[in-house]
């Protein structure tokens, strides 16, 4: 029996396909496709009103309670206030009372001024910020284009986005993974903004191009235990200091429950995205592994998003335990890792292969399991 694709339910939006800094591990410029060179900078108003109504049409075909839409780039805040209100409203017109529309917007926060920060409160948006630690870390990799760093534009900004006014809007931090960064530092760093939310990202990267550290053949788990460390530091805080998603999502699954992530677990991935000239496609993050990996042939100007789930390559992110490579269903942590992103299980063959990270996932997998026997087993014990 062929069982239905599921609904989506994120929405992302590329309104602005330009970036304002040049950071030397963006998937979407310095790697393998380069399609954004001959898309259109920004999202037209057109193309905006388009999506509405495919989001609004989606909605309404599977009876969907609530969406997400995701304002994304390249930069989106270059975008300005005036395109990001009418994205906003747009589709929050379009879907009506048919639907709760939660709107985010991930950022590197360079912009996020004042008049935005009121104008995103006002729309009831939430904000992502990118930042890699400390002012050593961050600026290590996440430079403008003239190759100075962007900390401390950032931390002007963060203390707007911390304080009372305007805590509402902050959604949390993103944080790419250098393992030359000392990861207490750099968890120590993020933690003094006050964040409700970290997620640690690995490097993209796959088994033609491995991230650093992670040779074809290499035994060791250098982001095991970057990650590792962090989680000791996190886990044994005597009172919460902030959510780390990757950890709170593997403890969640390893308890039973579900993931809501994709990259972690198996539940399917039903999100979209639809770039600046209106194409629909693939994970975004395929812009890593060879040039066209995400594209659909769809566009919002003529076809549902209904037509996307026909698609074998996103169909196949619905597919859980099935549709993980070959060598994982057998692995007695694959419920947790999920195989980890698809991305990273790219070779040139195609993604039936584990992860790049398939060593480090299964030992911080394993520390996380540990830690949790051994407290639930002392609770047990002692009530």
């Amino acid at each position: 029996m062929v069982r239905a694709p599921l609904s989506l339910r994120q929405f992302i939006l590329k309104v602005h396909g330009r970036c304002n800094l040049a950071c030397d591990y963006c998937y979407v410029y310095t790697m393998a496709d380069q399609r954004w060179r001959t898309r259109p900078r920004a999202m037209s108003r057109v193309v905006v009103d388009s999506a509405a109504r495919r989001i609004a049409d989606h909605v309404r075909a599977h009876g969907i309670p609530s969406v997400e839409l995701v304002l994304h780039g390249g930069e989106p805040l270059l975008a300005g206030p005036e395109m990001i209100s009418y994205c906003v409203g747009a589709v929050r017109g379009a879907v009506g009372d048919d639907a709760v529309v939660q709107v985010s917007l991930q950022t590197n926060g360079t912009l996020l001024d004042r008049p935005f920060l009121a104008l995103l409160h006002d729309l009831g948006v939430r904000v992502s910020l990118s930042l890699d630690g400390g002012r050593e870390a961050h600026d290590r990799h996440r430079r403008g284009h003239d190759g100075r760093g962007t900390y401390d534009r950032i931390a002007a900004r963060l203390e707007e986005l911390e304080g009372d006014e305007f805590r509402a809007v902050f959604a949390g931090f993103l944080c790419t993974v250098d393992i030359r960064n000392d990861p207490i530092d750099v968890y120590e760093s993020l933690v003094g903004f006050r964040p409700p939310a970290v997620d640690f990202l690995l490097p993209h990267g796959n088994w033609l191009e491995p991230p650093p550290g992670r040779d074809r053949g290499a035994v060791e788990t250098p982001y095991a235990e970057w990650l590792i460390a962090i989680f000791d530091r996190w886990y044994g805080a005597p009172v919460r200091e902030t959510g780390v998603r990757v950890f709170d999502e593997m403890i969640n699954v390893a308890l039973g429950g579900r993931s809501g992530v994709e990259g972690v677990g198996l539940s399917p991935a039903r999100m979209i995205v639809v770039e600046t000239d209106g194409s629909i496609e693939d994970s975004d993050m395929l812009a890593s592994t060879f040039e066209g990996a995400a594209a659909t042939g769809l566009h919002v100007h003529r076809d549902p998003f209904d037509a996307a789930l026909r698609l074998p390559a996103v169909a196949e992110r619905q597919l859980g335990a099935a549709g993980l490579p070959s060598e994982c269903r057998g692995c007695p942590v694959r419920r947790v890792c999920g195989g980890g992103l698809p991305v990273h299980r790219y070779d040139r063959d195609g993604f039936d292969h584990p992860s790049v990270y398939c060593k480090d996932l299964f030992a911080l997998v394993g520390h996380v399991r540990t830690r949790l026997v051994t407290d639930l087993t002392r609770l047990r014990r002692s009530s």
